[in-house]
């Protein structure tokens, strides 16, 4: 299955019209608004990928892709790897669950270790 874009995903997959007089209506497509960090139920999880590398993975944010990518930058800052927010989770390199933990007890996130 192909990737879509979200934005022509709202619109019924319409991306040209030959109409001269088609104006076009985005009432339906608005991002979900961003739950405080103590409403948030983050799940870590750790993800083994071929040739023995793991990374950390953090799934069920809501809210704003820009806040979702704002949260990971402020955690790969804190954790002091690489990675980033695409497609709704943050991705850290390597296994850094328990200096994760305590950056998001110190932002007042609530989360579940899950998975291996």
């Amino acid at each position: 299955m192909a990737k879509q874009n979200k934005k022509t995903e709202s619109i019924g997959g319409m991306v040209y019209s030959t109409n001269p007089d088609f104006n076009f209506e985005s009432s339906g497509f608005s991002e979900e608004e961003s739950q405080e960090p103590a409403k948030q139920n983050l799940r870590i999880w750790l993800d083994r990928h071929k040739g023995g590398k793991v990374s950390t993975v953090i799934r069920d944010f809501v809210g704003k892709e820009s806040d979702r990518e704002d949260l990971a930058k402020k955690l790969k800052i804190a954790c002091g790897v690489g990675g980033g927010a695409k497609e709704g989770i943050i991705i850290l390199q390597g296994d850094v669950r328990t200096r994760l933990c305590k950056e998001l007890d110190k932002l007042g996130y609530r989360y579940k270790l899950a998975g291996g």
